[in-house]
């Protein structure tokens, strides 16, 4: 029978808040960033991210850190069927954070929390069934009711002839045998939980661990003596990873000597942060163990997850898709620290990008000196109006997908934080309007550090007026800027869009726009978005695209933007744009807004009035847009 799933994990989710700063003590970190974790949590996305349909079966609670992980295994692309809403009690937290490349302090927040009261009850054979493999991991092992719940989800995995991994996962404070100042302690000799753990073996094909974890389920702190003794309790392969030294498969005996067992290549990779490091090494080990690859080959792909996972920040965050992971298995090593190697970081960023964005219909009302300069115009009343044109956006999209605003922060900023989980698309811009050369809104900071307060959703936005013929030194002015404003956004995990206007400083002709593209890449700008303005001819587009996609083969696309074109003139100009794939949508603003704006300031319209015929004009210009797509898609 064909399975939906390739594999199903079982166990802790929690929320990982990591602390900023690195170097220090866990008691002096300022600020934290919040993460998805938990060992099932983070295979289930590691393993999504190379390629493998995952699933999780867990418990998060009715509140907003529950809704944060079940949106970000969403985002992860994990299947959420099996997580279970627990309306008494709480998500599990952990605080943690990186003092030096051994001290890695940690605090689990798991008391009476939503995943142990994991349940039999939310075990369906069905859903088990579904899958290639089950995924267990240790710590639900420690208590009876959560140990109920994996042993039944082992039994049926049996039953319907799916495949069983055991990560062991061994926290000996989540074992009852170290205090809650231990979290990062990872070996406590406990007969209980040798005892516990080793009436469980016999159910698993894969058991993974490290020779700490395999002394704790072989109860000797010999590793050749632990190791025999988990092999006369089952026939499931024996997976011991060796830190430094890789890890090795045991399929049949245990030799004398563990470099005599199979091996995958390891990856001479600065030590930053060992926390999830084992998390990816398993997903990349299921990658290859389903794919039916050899041991050393599935043994090379978990050591290179697990290496992503050491030079990196964060767990999931810090795990690679399919294709960095083969980008890197075949350029290799350039440079230890992986996460200040540009060319590995910007695939990095680029294949893990969340988010179906390949329509763009975008209602841009970011606009501040056009409203600035109309008759009747104050700060509240363009506030006022801002939320008129978020309205009219919300109407047209009704929930779909493929909608988007740009609004920005000085006089929409109501409208800007109502935006927040809509499902639109929200940009924002950070150019002070006109300005040129460039200038930033001061809220930004001289250093753009105000960045950091932006919502998480918000794309930065930024508008150049630029020009191949701009004198060296004013073009060094330019750039410089918008990399600060670049490294800023990549910083705070934020998408850049970046447009460009080269009509309002010269004339054009087909070349104009991809020889400023090429500009921008070559000192290092990535922009995830393009908006550009409308060009008349083909060759124009085809220059611009090319030099796009000979730089970035991951980038979001390219929104037009509508220079308070007329409809006809626009819908031209869609005409054109829409023959080009990388070309996602447009982005219109005064077009829809302009005129109705001034009525508006004035009294001559009112909110209902001014809401419909935006909304009205909006909707025409989606049907425009989608039309010539359509058009082109099928000549």
């Amino acid at each position: 029978m064909d399975k939906k799933l390739d594999v199903i994990t079982i166990g802790r989710s929690s929320v990982d808040l990591y602390g900023a700063q690195v170097g220090g003590r866990l008691e002096d970190m300022g600020s934290f960033r919040k993460y998805i974790g938990g060992s099932p949590t983070n295979i289930a996305c590691g393993a999504s991210r190379l390629g493998l349909r995952s699933a999780v079966i867990t418990r998060v609670g009715d509140e907003h850190m529950g809704r944060f992980i079940r949106e970000q295994l969403a985002r992860e692309g994990v299947d959420t069927r099996g997580v279970a809403t627990d309306p008494e009690r709480l998500t599990a937290l952990v605080i943690l954070g990186i003092r030096d490349e051994s001290q890695f302090p940690l605090i689990f927040y798991r008391e009476n929390c939503a995943d142990m009261a994991l349940s039999e009850e939310d075990i369906d054979e069905g859903f088990i069934a579904e899958s290639r493999s089950v995924v267990a991991t240790g710590t639900h092992l420690s208590n009876p009711q959560t140990e109920g719940a994996v042993m039944k989800a082992l039994e049926l995995a049996r039953r319907n002839g799916v495949k069983t991994a055991l990560d062991i996962d061994y926290r000996p404070n989540l074992w009852g045998v170290a205090g809650h100042g231990d979290g990062e302690s990872r070996f406590v000799e406990s007969g209980k939980v040798t005892e516990k753990l080793q009436s469980t073996l016999h159910l698993f094909d894969l058991i993974v661990g490290t020779e700490e974890e395999f002394h704790i389920a072989g109860g000797s702190t010999d590793t050749i003596r632990a190791l025999r003794a988990v092999r006369e309790l089952t026939a499931a392969t024996l997976i011991c990873k060796r830190g430094a030294k890789g890890a090795v498969a045991i399929q049949c005996d245990v030799p004398s000597d563990l470099d005599q067992a199979q091996s995958g290549p390891g990856f001479p990779i600065e030590v930053f942060n060992v926390l999830g490091a084992g998390d990816g090494f398993f997903a990349g080990l299921l990658k290859g163990w389903l794919d039916g690859e050899a041991w050393p080959k599935a043994l090379e792909y978990a050591n290179a997850c697990g290496a992503f996972a050491v030079s990196r920040h964060g767990c999931t965050p810090a795990y690679p898709s399919l294709e960095e992971l083969r980008f890197f298995l075949g350029r290799g090593v350039k440079r230890p620290d992986l996460r200040n190697d540009e060319e590995l970081e910007q695939l990095h960023w680029s294949t893990n990008r969340k988010g179906d964005w390949s329509t763009m219909r975008v209602f841009a009302f970011d606009h501040r000196m056009q409203l600035e300069q109309m008759e009747g115009y104050t700060l509240e009343k363009g506030g006022a109006f801002k939320k008129l044109c978020l309205e009219a956006a919300q109407k047209v999209q009704a929930g779909r997908p493929g909608y988007g605003i740009l609004c920005d922060n000085r006089i929409g900023r109501s409208a800007l934080h109502a935006a927040a989980g809509t499902g639109l698309w929200v940009g924002r811009p950070c150019e002070w309007p006109g300005s040129r050369p460039l200038t930033l809104e001061p809220e930004l900071g001289l250093d753009c550090g105000g960045l950091e307060e932006w919502a998480r959703d918000n794309v930065v936005k930024v508008l150049c007026f630029c020009h191949p013929d701009d004198a060296p030194d004013f073009r060094t002015r330019q750039e410089e800027m918008v990399k600060r404003l670049y490294q800023s956004s990549r910083r705070n995990g934020l998408e850049f869009l970046l447009e460009i206007i080269p009509s309002k400083v010269g004339p054009v002709d087909d070349d104009t726009t991809a020889i400023l593209i090429r500009q921008f890449y070559r000192i290092g700008v990535y922009p995830d978005w393009w908006k550009l303005e409308p060009m008349k001819t083909a060759a124009a587009w085809k220059n611009a695209i090319e030099a796009i996609e000979a730089h970035d083969r991951h980038t979001r696309g390219i929104v037009v933007l509508g220079l308070d074109a007329p409809e006809a003139e626009l819908a031209a100009s869609f005409e054109v744009a829409a023959a080009y794939d990388l070309v996602k949508g447009f982005a219109v603003g005064r077009t829809i807004f302009g005129d109705i704006a001034r009525s508006w300031l004035k009294g001559a319209v009112g909110n209902v009035g001014a809401v419909s015929e935006m909304a009205h004009r909006f909707e025409r210009l989606c049907n425009i847009w989608d039309s010539a797509r359509k058009a082109a898609k099928e000549n």
